[in-house]
């Protein structure tokens, strides 16, 4: 696995896979061949064709490549292997000089078709919860302790993270007005944040904890900064839990630090075994890791085993099993915002029956349900997986 800095990224909405990997793709382009073109040819193909415009993609790509002049087009017929595939085309005097093809696996991350996978370290040797818990157990370490043995320089990258992931919930939470975009969707955390009503207790934390997420979620959505955890698309989650954790539960600064290495080896575990792209698995790889993250941060910060910590995260996974991608007219906004916000809750409620739980004796695996989602995922038709051609995004009626 690579290093935890690899999955939390920070960049600008509203898609990991759609905007910040097609900016990478756009830099790595210009890197290469830059000096020898004068203008380039951008091919998008499968979800980033159906999806690009709502996603920003062509926005983002003519920007990144300026100012070389850039033509865009979207192939929806030509299914490549990968539905986010993108192909680059250099031209110098009218002539094809270079091309290079890119696939935007997720979170940020890129692959260039016909070389290595990626030129990083793979820094992690143990790949499963299985083989890393054993070794802690062996050991007698914790989760953070073991991230700590491999990436020893991680804490002031992780500091970086933690306040951007609050900055984005302070930001949201005092916006107003409307989201970018044909649906118009109006921005609602602050509304659910500020809103007078007899909530107290339970109902209280579930409200503040909705407009986290919100907050979150509608800045991604608006292109702003936030952190992929594991994605753009599902951002709000883990950024909720963390602020729950801090103002309502009471947990220190170095605990939540600690808690954010522990959603980073579940998330990476997923990214490694399974997906979190919701192009290739649906929103199971989005919102549903981001979910089992989440899980087990609390798990963690809440005292709970390396059990329980696997069994939280494995609760909070396996209930999304089957979630599709189906984002209306192609916004990171409808059914995504509000999908944050459930989820969140989730990731509470997950954390809290398997502490409730005796996970010694669980039947279900982690690494068997990161398995189960990426077969579930490819089993699932095309039109529910980030095309916009099923599910919501069929049947909304303008």
């Amino acid at each position: 696995m690579y290093s935890l800095k690899e999955l939390f990224k920070i960049g600008n909405g509203p898609s990991s896979s759609h905007t910040i990997g097609p900016l990478e793709a756009s830099k790595e382009f210009l890197k290469r061949y830059g000096n020898q073109i004068d203008k380039v040819n951008v091919v998008l193909y499968g979800s980033l064709a159906l999806t690009g415009r709502g996603h920003l993609t062509d926005y983002i790509i003519e920007k990144t490549l300026l100012p070389t002049p850039c033509h865009i087009e979207f192939d929806l017929d030509t299914i490549e292997e990968h539905p986010n595939t993108m192909i680059f085309y250099g031209y110098r005097q009218n002539e094809i000089i270079c091309e290079m093809k890119v696939i935007s696996i997720g979170g940020g991350a890129i692959r260039i078709a016909g070389e290595p996978e990626n030129s990083l370290k793979r820094i992690y040797p143990l790949t499963t919860f299985k083989e890393i818990s054993a070794y802690c157990k062996e050991h007698k370490i914790s989760l953070p302790t073991y991230v700590d043995q491999i990436e020893k320089d991680l804490n002031p990258y992780l500091e970086n993270i933690y306040s951007t992931m609050l900055d984005a919930i302070d930001r949201g939470l005092v916006q107003s007005g409307v989201l970018p975009g044909k649906l118009q969707v109006k921005r609602k955390a602050s509304y659910i944040y500020r809103q007078n009503s007899k909530d107290e207790g339970i109902d209280l934390l579930r409200k503040k904890v909705f407009a986290y997420a919100y907050a979150v979620s509608e800045e991604n959505a608006s292109g702003g900064l936030i952190v992929t955890a594991p994605t753009c698309g599902a951002s709000g989650v883990l950024p909720a839990c963390l602020k729950y954790a801090l103002e309502l539960k009471k947990y220190s600064h170095q605990q939540c630090i600690d808690g954010l290495k522990v959603a980073g080896l579940i998330g990476n575990i997923v990214k490694t075994n399974g997906s979190i792209s919701g192009a290739e698995a649906g929103c199971q790889a989005e919102v549903g890791t981001a979910c089992a993250m989440s899980a087990a941060f609390l798990a963690y910060l809440d005292g709970g085993s390396l059990d329980t910590i696997e069994r939280a995260s494995e609760i909070a996974l396996e209930h999304h099993l089957g979630l599709t991608c189906d984002p209306v007219l192609g916004y990171v906004q409808i059914p995504c915002i509000e999908r944050n916000a459930v989820a969140a809750l989730r990731a509470i409620d997950a954390a809290k029956l398997a502490s409730y739980l005796n996970s010694n004796d669980s039947k279900i695996s982690f690494d068997s349900v990161v398995k189960t989602m990426l077969n579930t995922g490819h089993d699932l038709r095309t039109d529910y997986r980030e095309t916009a051609e099923g599910g919501l995004a069929k049947l909304f009626e303008e």
